[in-house]
């Protein structure tokens, strides 16, 4: 039975409050998602019952966290359609994920003179640990253009993608242009100039169905709290015959195999890139939120939130002064929408529009060289998931319009 997304918001206690004396309406869901009752109890009763180290103890607790710990991983490798449980691993987030890829990866298998493919779109996180790499190698960063709606211009990464590419990493969905980006065919050009395909899937993955085998990506990175699980725990996905010739990044208890004075061994995948006690109650909560997307149905989330953009995004463009970036037409924009009033500076927008109980996100959304690409300071953006609601929307232009009025008057 297909969940009734008017009844959801239910779900989501944090959603029935007042901030500043009106109801709040919660539009920063690409910098962090709010969390269901269904997660948050998992949590709960992981410590209160089952609190326990895994994979070491063999008394009952031990064994129950363990086993929970491990099912989750499963649950992530079905939910992205990995081919093993082995190929993913559990990290801190994305940002750790791809921290791991600069460090482990890079620093096997870069050598001076290679090109690292990025695009002007990506988030710090995909940019700085590729900047250091690149520093450490004598190797070279590139970045695609994109064209005037904020694709990336395919005629051009044709010929930036070529015999001397050695990584192309790019996210697969904008934080903030709200584009998607075609990611299998750009994995096809990577394939046949032998560079490995990373993808930044931490705004695609909360949104629409992910298959990393179709997708043919060698790594996929992504965080839980972004789609409905805690903050501190994430995937990296890797093909195993990537991971096997991979160094792990830390080093210490739970990812060895034999430690002997002076030298130790690793365990197999995936617990060789697993150091220390892992965020077993985040991993399990993941589990949960995977549990609880599934339940709802990923392509029902992703349909739901096109509604919402059909809905919003033209009503946006109407308001006399607004500039709305990334595709203009409805069909090709994710549910994150950034956006500038003219004359008023985003992070006025963002205080006006709390004011009224709305939270949106202003300033450069980790993504500076976008923001100078663009030739923009900052933008302001409010970004939608699906226990929002049409209500929601027609708050939000009622407020930007507000707000548009209260600064022109004050400027008389």
């Amino acid at each position: 039975i297909m969940r009734d997304f008017s009844t959801i918001r239910k779900d989501f206690p944090i959603l029935f409050q007042e901030v500043n004396d009106e109801p709040l309406v919660y539009l920063d869901n690409a910098a962090t998602t709010q969390k269901p009752t269904q997660v948050l109890d998992v949590l709960r009763h992981y410590y209160e019952h089952d609190n326990a180290n895994v994979h070491r103890g063999v008394h009952t607790l031990a064994e129950r966290a363990t086993a929970d710990y491990e099912n989750s991983r499963e649950k992530v490798r079905a939910f992205i359609n990995a081919k093993e449980t082995a190929e993913v691993l559990f990290t801190r987030g994305t940002t750790t994920g791809l921290n791991w890829l600069a460090r482990s990866y890079g620093d096997a298998f870069i050598k001076e003179g290679d090109e690292i493919v990025i695009s002007y779109m990506e988030h710090h996180s995909n940019i700085i640990p590729w900047q250091q790499l690149v520093e450490r190698k004598g190797a070279t960063l590139r970045y695609l253009p994109l064209t005037d709606e904020g694709f990336i211009d395919m005629t051009a990464a044709k010929e930036i993608i070529n015999e001397k590419t050695a990584i192309v990493s790019l996210a697969y969905v904008s934080n903030v242009l709200g584009v998607i980006n075609p990611i299998k065919e750009l994995a096809e050009m990577a394939h046949a100039n032998n560079a490995v395909m990373i993808v930044d899937g931490a705004q695609a993955t909360p949104h629409m169905a992910v298959d990393v085998q179709d997708l043919d990506a060698d790594f996929f990175a992504f965080s839980a709290h972004k789609m409905c699980g805690p903050t501190g725990i994430g995937v990296l996905y890797g093909k195993r015959k990537w991971l096997e010739q991979m160094e792990p990044v830390e080093f210490g208890g739970e990812m060895i195999d034999f430690v002997n004075l002076f030298d130790s061994t690793w365990k197999e995948l995936p617990w060789k890139f697993e150091a220390g006690t892992p965020n077993i109650a985040g991993a399990i909560a993941l589990g949960a939120a995977v549990d609880y997307l599934n339940e709802i149905g990923m392509d029902n989330i992703h349909r739901y939130e096109q509604e919402l953009v059909d809905y919003v995004l033209p009503k946006l463009q109407e308001i006399d002064g607004i500039t709305t970036y990334g595709p203009q037409d409805p069909a090709h924009h994710t549910g994150v929408i950034a956006f500038n009033l003219d004359g008023i500076h985003p992070h006025d927008v963002a205080t006006a529009l709390d004011m009224e109980g709305i939270a949106v996100r202003a300033g450069h959304h980790c993504a500076q060289p976008l923001m100078n690409y663009l030739n923009l300071p900052a933008t302001a953006r409010a970004s939608f998931y699906f226990y929002n609601t049409k209500e929601d929307a027609d708050r939000l232009i009622e407020a930007i319009k507000a707000t548009k009025e209260f600064f022109k008057d004050g400027a008389k």
